[in-house]
């Protein structure tokens, strides 16, 4: 019976995510509305389709945790150094002015402390999700206002973590059972036991996992690896996604860093679509409706003060002026943490149910209406703006995509990546072979373990943005699946591949692929000069007869190509070239030897 409810439930979520995600895309209010929608539709307060919510979003919070592993993986150290300003002084600018200012306003109408500094800190965050695909939707993640948003929502998912850390020190079990200092020793000491522990053994584990080349295990791996440490934050009293977050830190410069990301993504997804579900199912409405006014007040008061903070900041940062609108607004709503902020925050008995249940439907209606007020901003403020500009455009950041991809490290992706790098260029490359990799970094080549054919993991090595290609991977196969990813998902790259033999030429041919070289073409002509040069060639003139062969057999192979289904046509054209080289060459003796120089060919032909 309980199996049945079970798959009862689930249809009922998939269903609900089904029809209200694209509906609401289609009106461009994004999936995460779509979401909570669909949570709110199903919920106790709609349809009453699903009421156990609780143990649901138990359930979906760990989408939460998976989100905090995949940012975890995004903090290189170098990448941090770099935008250390903006992001630790933008961020801690914005986070602590609009926490103050908040917790500010509400310990002056009557809260207490703790209450006012966590509710403060919670309604300070801004939504990650809801932000960058807006931004990325309106192509603005290159310029000054982007990427000063996204430092900004970089601090606030890092920040996210102690403050949920500060939580259980401020509740009130530990403050009338526990010592706050012991309890933050503990947590230190097992933060400090998960870093050295994984720098000594996760990075060994991963490469004995990948040896296996089983895609499934390296998956389970992955998970596997995620719930662990989770588990091991979460027995000794501590958040689950501060853990997660670690365990991605410790993994961000690692090889193995875009196999992880696009192993965790979709399980990532699909959980932290589930957990706004279950969001919009625990929306108490009773609870809202009871206290419409404080809602309405506390929702257009936080939006007033951290738009303000916000437009300050982007001032300060001197954001261009036609930037600033949405630069605030994105940012001004309420965040996907502060449903965890706040629900930790009631299990700590900081909060009661009441003030719970209004935060929490505050965020939410926070993120329901940003999409609203950004139609009235697109329509009546930025013209003006745009206008004020006097026509300016925005100004764009530096690029961080490298321009060219290398799938496949091997003997000849090798040389080719070496050439690059000897000229000042910068390639991603991706490869499959684990021992191969711990070879290459040592020497200092920047190589990432996965599956090059992976859409998802194209995507993450920066192929919407890369001009080039290179088309490198041994096995035949794998490099034409890869051709026809390229060709449907990423059209403007321009793929320079590798050819095994005649017949992965053509295939490849047949794919749109202009550039394909044979691997053992150029080797084969110099190995064939050496020999005519041995057997007394005059080099110059070696060379000259390995440069013809090689344009003639190029010319044949594009010849042929048209018929190379037709086999009877294939060997009439293949046997006729073949005479037609020999004439050539036999005519070019003769004239050879009849004013050949001393030392231009051999003695005997």
């Amino acid at each position: 019976m309980e199996s049945s409810h079970w798959l009862q439930a689930t249809l009922v979520y998939l269903c609900a995510a089904v029809v209200a995600v694209p509906l609401a895309k289609r009106f461009g209010l994004g999936s995460i509305i779509g979401y909570l929608a669909a949570g709110i539709a199903i919920g106790p307060f709609g349809l009453a389709l699903v009421k156990d919510t609780q143990s649901i979003l138990h359930i979906a919070e760990f989408g939460v945790v998976l989100m905090l592993f995949l940012i975890g993986l995004e903090l290189e150290p170098a990448r941090l150094w770099s935008l250390r300003r903006p992001i630790f002084g933008w961020g801690s600018a914005q986070l602590l002015g609009c926490a103050g200012a908040l917790a500010g306003l509400g310990w002056w109408l009557g809260a207490s402390g703790p209450m006012a500094l966590i509710a403060g800190l919670g309604l300070a965050l801004s939504s990650t999700a809801v932000a960058l695909q807006v931004l990325q939707e309106r192509h603005l993640l290159p310029t000054q206002g982007g990427q000063a948003g996204f430092a900004i929502l970089l601090f606030q998912d890092v920040a996210a973590i102690p403050i949920l850390a500060l939580i259980p020190l401020l509740g009130v079990r530990v403050q009338a059972e526990g010592n706050p200092w012991l309890e933050a020793a503990k947590a230190l000491g097992v933060i400090v036991g998960i870093i050295l522990v994984g720098r000594l053994l996760l990075r060994h584990a991963l490469r004995w996992i990948a040896r296996s080349r089983s895609t499934e295990i390296f998956t389970a791996a992955s998970l596997a690896l995620v719930v662990g440490i989770a588990s091991l934050m979460q027995a000794v009293g501590l958040s689950m996604a501060l853990g997660a977050f670690l365990g991605g830190v410790l993994l961000a410069e690692s090889e193995y860093k875009r196999e992880l990301e696009t192993d965790v993504e979709p399980f990532k997804g699909l959980l932290l679509g589930l957990f706004f579900m279950a969001v919009g199912m625990s929306m108490d409405f009773h609870a809202l409706l009871a206290d419409w006014v404080v809602v309405l007040a506390v929702l257009a008061g936080f939006l007033l003060i951290k738009g303000a903070v916000l437009w300050a900041l982007a001032t300060a940062v001197k954001v261009p002026l036609a930037e600033r609108p949405v630069f605030a607004l994105l940012l001004a709503q309420g965040g996907e943490f502060a449903f965890v902020v706040f629900q930790q925050a009631e299990a700590a008995q900081i909060l009661s149910s009441r003030h719970s249940a209004v935060l929490v439907g505050t965020v939410a209606l926070s993120m329901l209406v940003t999409p609203l007020l950004l139609v009235l901003i697109d329509k009546w403020v930025l013209p003006r703006f745009a206008h004020a500009q006097d026509g300016s455009t925005p100004e764009l950041a530096e690029p961080q995509e490298a321009p060219v991809i290398i799938a496949g490290f091997g003997r000849y992706g090798q040389v080719i990546g070496r050439l690059l790098y000897a000229n000042g260029l910068k390639a991603t490359v991706l490869d499959h072979d684990a021992e191969q990799i711990d070879l290459l970094r040592k020497f200092g080549f920047r190589v990432h373990y996965g599956d090059a054919t992976r859409l998802d993991l194209l995507r993450l090595a920066g192929a919407e943005h890369a001009r080039v290609l290179v088309l490198a991977i041994d096995d035949v196969e794998q490099s034409l699946k890869l051709a026809e990813v390229v060709k449907a998902h990423f059209p403007h790259l321009t793929v320079v591949a590798r050819a095994r033999n005649v017949q992965h030429f053509y295939a490849l041919r047949d794919r749109g692929v202009q550039l394909i070289e044979r691997e053992t073409l150029d080797s084969a002509l110099l190995s064939g000069r050496s020999v005519l040069e041995t057997l007394g060639w005059h080099p110059y003139h070696a060379r000259q007869l390995a440069t013809r062969f090689r344009r003639h057999l190029v010319d044949q192979i594009e010849r042929m190509h048209p018929h190379h289904q037709d086999e009877q046509a294939l060997v009439s054209m293949a046997k006729q070239g073949r005479r037609q080289l020999e004439e050539l060459f036999a005519q070019e003796r003769e004239a050879l030897a009849q004013r050949r120089p001393q030392g231009w060919g051999p003695d005997q032909h």
